[in-house]
């Protein structure tokens, strides 16, 4: 198997080491498209969100009241706080 090249062991430890800010980042875009979303789309939206908020280590039950309550808001809020804990770089 080939060795990486100093550029590229670059480019996989840069991921690695800005996942949550990527996961967020996601997260964000998710939400938006949440508010516009209506039927199939929507729901398919939601696996989407859950899978995020699985990566970023959200408990299950705050997940479960999420998607039960099927409210963009209650995840927008939930967007806030989770970025406000995040440690700025």
């Amino acid at each position: 198997m080939a060795q990486n090249s100093k550029r590229q062991q670059r480019i996989i430890r840069d991921y690695y080491e800005n996942q949550e800010a990527i996961a967020l980042q996601k997260l964000a875009e998710h939400v938006t498209e949440l508010f516009l979303a209506e039927g199939k789309a929507r729901q398919q939206r939601w696996k989407h969100i859950v899978a995020q908020l699985e990566n970023l280590k959200v408990p299950q039950s705050r997940i479960d009241h999420l998607v039960q309550k099927d409210d963009a808001a209650l995840l927008a809020k939930l967007l806030e706080e989770l970025m406000a804990k995040k440690p700025k770089a």
